[in-house]
């Protein structure tokens, strides 16, 4: 266990660091190439800057969310901020960074007592934002599996964390946690540029591409079914 351990906290981590880093960075280029593409084919070449910029900061600071579904934009910002923060400024996650990949976090790092509370809120609010999914109709017909398996495996090193951080178990058991923990955090490395996780990423360039969306060629909307997998279902 402990050789795993090591293989999981060494090679492992910076190998799965490395594929989301160089991940994001593809989709990142790729999305722009995209969107510069889908401007030579509009008919209308001009965007509304204002626009953009108004809809970006309406993303990241949803003032109009709270007027419509105050409690869904309550809940989605508390995970987003927890599923963000909490692992990159843990004081443990700060070693680990500056022993496999050399990047020192230690000196930002939270306070036990904040992380733990981080990490709860993050658990609570992520298990409702999934129950709320899967009640949505609306949501349902526009979700696929992975946005029902993604948030699961978001919450899976949480509460393998927070169970190594407060329960007092058997060394054997520990290890297990740890090795869970680590393996599901490398997992998600590994996944976010071939997911929806990409988005944290793709935001600066998500409403660009949005304003450019709605001056695709005529055959672009079945284009989105198609990728969507809606063929045939009534929208």
């Amino acid at each position: 266990m402990e050789e795993l351990l090591n293989f999981a906290k060494g090679p492992l981590f910076r190998f799965s660091f490395a594929i989301m880093i160089l991940g994001l960075i593809r989709l990142f280029v790729l999305s722009l190439i995209n969107g510069l593409e889908a401007k030579k084919k509009a008919r209308d070449k001009s965007i509304p800057k204002g626009y953009v910029r108004k809809m970006t900061f309406g993303f990241l600071f949803p003032l109009r969310a709270f007027r419509v579904k105050p409690i869904y934009a309550f809940v989605s910002i508390l995970f987003h901020i927890g599923l963000l923060f909490t692992p990159i400024f843990l004081f443990d996650h700060a070693l680990l960074f500056q022993n496999s990949i050399k990047i020192s976090l230690i000196n930002l790092s939270l306070s036990k007592q904040v992380a733990d509370w981080m990490t709860i809120t993050t658990i609570i609010t992520g298990i409702l934002l999934f129950i709320i999914r899967i009640s949505s109709q609306t949501s349902r017909f526009i979700s696929r599996k992975q946005d029902y398996l993604l948030p699961l495996l978001l919450l899976i090193p949480f509460i393998s964390g927070l169970v190594c951080a407060q329960l007092t178990v058997e060394p054997d058991v520990y290890n297990a946690f740890i090795l869970i923990h680590i393996l599901s955090g490398c997992l998600i490395f590994i996944l976010m540029p071939f997911t929806k996780i990409a988005h944290c990423i793709l935001l600066p360039l998500s409403q660009w591409i949005t304003a450019r969306a709605w001056k695709f060629p005529s055959e672009a909307g079945e284009n989105v079914v198609i990728d969507l997998g809606k063929e045939g279902e009534t929208l």
